[in-house]
């Protein structure tokens, strides 16, 4: 097994840690990012764990960008500093590039876009072409999860979230305030974002779990 698909692997949790998949089935919705109100709330382990499930609940491919600067994301974990993939993407939307860029792991059920390098020329995204890309890959997949940094920690952020058919805040329990979790959800509407629900994770148990499951 690769390194990089083991690590993958090891980010994706039970399906019954994801109550959203059956909600994304909608024919008309294709593509979700999952952002926080703060960090360290567990993303990037939602959103690898979102494309797993989707990727197993249906019959089109499922492609998930990393698009997090922080220093635990997917590309940062997985050692892809150096390949190319989202930012190169966004300066050269083409079948070659798209080609170069989009991994692949035989063990895994979804794609992987890493987040590529970043230039001068690509220090912050522009809309424009932010949204001509998602139209490209949206004829490749039948659905796109994109792990996002925090509401607050990068523009980046918001502009994916205006782009995109759903949002789901991630919210680490015990961790973060219902009033900056109030204020990023409100932020993210206020961006013109369609907030789906949201994640609460890394929740503690205080009576065994097999009885929350059946409350």
């Amino acid at each position: 097994m690769n390194g990089n698909s083991r690590m993958l692997q090891h980010l994706a949790k039970a399906p019954s840690e994801i109550n959203l998949v059956s909600t994304m089935l909608d024919p008309a919705q294709q593509v979700f990012l999952l952002t926080s109100a703060g960090s360290q709330s567990g993303t990037t382990t939602s959103a690898v764990t979102l494309a797993n499930q989707l990727a197993k609940a249906s019959m089109g491919q499922v492609l998930l960008i990393d698009a997090s600067l922080s220093a635990t994301s997917i590309t940062q974990q997985s050692d892809l500093r150096r390949a190319p993939g989202l930012l190169e993407l966004l300066e050269n939307q083409t079948s070659e590039q798209l080609a170069a860029s989009v991994l692949s792991y035989p063990d895994l059920p979804f794609h992987l876009l890493p987040l590529g390098q970043r230039t001068a020329q690509s220090e912050q995204l522009i809309q424009e072409k932010t949204s001509q890309l998602l139209s490209l890959l949206k004829r490749h997949f039948r659905f796109i999860v994109i792990d996002a940094d925090a509401v607050y920690a990068s523009a980046d952020t918001l502009i994916f979230s205006s782009l995109v058919d759903g949002v789901i805040l991630v919210i680490g329990a015990e961790e973060t305030r219902w009033e900056v979790a109030q204020a990023a959800a409100l932020r993210l509407t206020q961006n013109g974002a369609t907030l789906l629900g949201s994640v609460f994770n890394r929740r503690k148990y205080y009576m065994p779990k097999w009885l929350y499951d059946q409350l």
